[in-house]
């Protein structure tokens, strides 16, 4: 969901309809005026940190009263940020009722989520040797997983679970055989099956394909891409025209600034940093951070790591949410929407993927209109 794609408003209203609706943790000031007032030509890591804990504050808080007690709401943070411990305890003390981690191994959340019981921990894996190695640790520190997260690298938006962008394909991330493998994983831990979810994740866009994946093991899904691009979605019209609109040959893995394979739209920006890519490599080397904060612990372009990306990833995906077409980049999933090029209602999407019925044809005006999408009732 990169940059403030899935906010309070989005969040809010996937909960309010029974769903765990995720609120993305990265750099959310950028959806506060006051805040960005405060922050936006600012040099000061400090001053930029305290505003983006005011902000996740302020959208947990505003996701939840959307939801109005249904559903939960959740945070999604990156293991891979800097201020990833601040980030889990700062949503912990704003009200959250999950926690969900990706982008590394969160091997030290029971730790950091231990005065909050209540709180679900939910990691985000992609195959089975990595989900072992986290119920292991966990448990030698009497915690279970809550749920897990099980994405398919082969089909997932964003940062994916794979060391390098030729192995997202590779047979071990298939779902049959990651849900079978934790399964049985499950039985040789002495843990009955029921009692951790399992959460299918990557280009899950039919009724049909929901109802295969529950008879392999999985418990429920999770979207981005379909969820991103809905009149509920909190980016701008622009993002959600690029994703919806986006050709299968528009879409392509290359490797992110954070020194893992991601997939995204081929739009003017990216076409041109792939064209300079292994030129920007072969002259890496450490500089000082271009935004003035340390948004990724391991950073390719300010720690000069030259088989990882070259970029400021924060300065393309703000200016993605922001519907910049020219300069943003738009993290996408591989597959072909539920709805196609259509922008639809949340409630819309959930009810198609949970009994298979689709929609009418009209689109309501909002799908158009930025003004009126920011309105559309829950």
């Amino acid at each position: 969901m990169g940059v403030g794609v899935s906010a309070h408003r989005l969040a809010g209203n996937v909960a309010r309809l029974g769903g765990v609706g995720t609120i993305s943790s990265v750099d959310l000031r950028r959806h506060h005026p006051d805040l960005m007032a405060q922050t936006g030509k600012s040099r000061n890591k400090e001053l930029i940190d305290r505003a983006n804990l005011i902000a996740l504050d302020r959208e947990i808080k505003a996701a939840k009263v959307i939801a109005d007690g249904n559903g939960m709401v959740a945070v999604n943070i990156m293991r891979a940020v800097a201020e990833y411990a601040s980030y889990v305890k700062q949503a912990c003390e704003s009200g959250i009722d999950a926690v969900v981690v990706g982008a590394g191994l969160p091997l030290d959340l029971p730790e950091l989520t231990v005065d909050y019981p209540d709180v679900a921990l939910i990691p985000i894996l992609s195959d089975v040797r990595g989900i072992a190695l986290i119920m292991k640790k966990w448990m030698r520190k009497n915690r279970l997983p809550d749920a897990i997260v099980i994405e398919n690298p082969k089909y997932a938006a964003g940062h994916l679970g794979a060391s390098k962008p030729e192995d997202v394909d590779a047979p071990h991330f298939a779902f049959p055989a990651v849900l079978e493998g934790t399964l049985e994983l499950f039985k040789e831990l002495g843990i009955e099956r029921e009692r951790i979810p399992l959460i299918a994740a990557g280009g899950v866009n039919s009724h049909e394909q929901v109802r295969e994946l529950f008879k392999m093991g999985a418990s429920a899904i999770q979207l981005g891409t379909a969820f991103a691009v809905t009149q509920e979605g909190d980016a701008h019209i622009n993002f959600k025209k690029i994703l919806a609109e986006a050709k299968p040959e528009d879409i392509v893995t290359f490797m992110s600034v954070a020194g893992l394979p991601a997939r995204g739209v081929r739009t003017p920006w990216l076409v041109n940093y792939l064209e300079k890519e292994a030129k920007l490599q072969s002259k890496a080397g450490p500089k000082q951070c271009t935004v003035g904060f340390d948004c990724l612990a391991q950073c390719g372009l300010r720690d000069g790591i030259a088989k990882a990306g070259q970029f400021c990833i924060d300065t393309q995906l703000a200016f993605a949410l922001e519907g910049d077409v020219k300069r943003g980049l738009f993290f996408r999933g591989s597959e072909k929407l539920p709805f196609g090029s259509e922008i639809r209602s949340v409630r819309e999407l959930i009810e198609f993927l949970l009994s298979g019925k689709r929609p009418e044809k009209t689109i309501d005006s909002s799908a158009t209109n930025p003004a009126c999408a920011a309105a559309t009732p829950a």
